[in-house]
């Protein structure tokens, strides 16, 4: 499953990018600045969202995780935040990618607090059910290798961004893929947050303005994440970038 193209076709030697996002959402609020300044200077950057597979007729906390942002039963909860992120990797001047993996709650996790804790049974091999499918768009778009891999530090624990590390921490080992790890965002914005590891990169205005506006697509998810669109921009207007191991200030 995969989105058209959200920028014109890189030149040929450009930079080789390829971010690694857990949720449609994660890699703009947490690098979108970063993102779209590589984008601006002219670097082939794919942003590949593991976890957007559509569930038919979800129940339980599956259901709970759409109805309780004012969604109908009905409605297919993942194709409209699939249609968001589309929005969102264009204001990033990116492209975008989408496997079909589910997320936590259609894996198992019947709580909010069962996201946060131990591997569910049944759910051990998903690091390595990641790394296959990461790995099969590595070879369909960059022939193997890129010149910068991207994905989370896994900052507040969620199960989906654990697994997305260990994945990118085993390929980019047997591939020798340079990696770095950004601040998962919002969570390093919550009370009691581990502090990111690396240091911070803040972007530049139009990287900001850039990331502002992508972010602004999720509107199923800024209520919940950021208590509104005007919070969201003051929170992401007031935080740096935060990458493992440490970027430099431009791109």
């Amino acid at each position: 499953m995969s989105t058209a193209p959200a920028a014109p076709t890189p030149p040929p030697g450009a930079a080789r990018v390829l971010a690694v996002s857990p949720h449609l959402d994660d890699a703009a609020f947490s690098a979108g600045g970063l993102l779209a300044g590589l984008a601006a200077a002219g670097a082939d950057v794919l942003v590949v969202t593991v976890h957007t597979g559509s569930v038919a007729r979800p129940t339980g906390f599956a259901l709970a995780c759409q109805t309780d942002k004012g969604l109908a039963p009905d409605v297919d909860y993942m194709a409209l935040r699939r249609a968001e992120d589309e929005a969102a990797m264009a204001a990033l001047g990116v492209r975008g990618h989408h496997l079909p993996l589910l997320e936590a709650p259609h894996r198992g996790y019947t709580s909010a607090a069962a996201l946060f804790g131990p591997v569910v049974a049944g759910d051990e091999d998903g690091p390595r059910a990641v790394e296959d499918a990461v790995e099969e768009v590595l070879e369909e778009r960059f022939a193997g290798a890129v010149d910068l891999l991207l994905g989370p530090q896994a900052l507040g624990d969620h199960v989906d961004h654990r697994h997305v590390r260990a994945a990118l921490d085993a390929l980019a080992h047997r591939r020798h893929l340079p990696l770095a790890r950004w601040a998962d965002t919002p969570y390093v914005l919550r009370p009691g947050a581990d502090a990111p590891a690396g240091a911070p990169r803040r972007p530049w205005e139009g990287e900001l303005e850039a990331k502002v506006a992508a972010c602004a697509a999720y509107a199923t998810q800024l209520g919940f994440q950021f208590d509104g669109e005007a919070a969201m921009a003051r929170a992401l207007r007031a935080l740096p970038e935060t990458f493992d191991p440490p970027l430099p200030a431009r791109p």
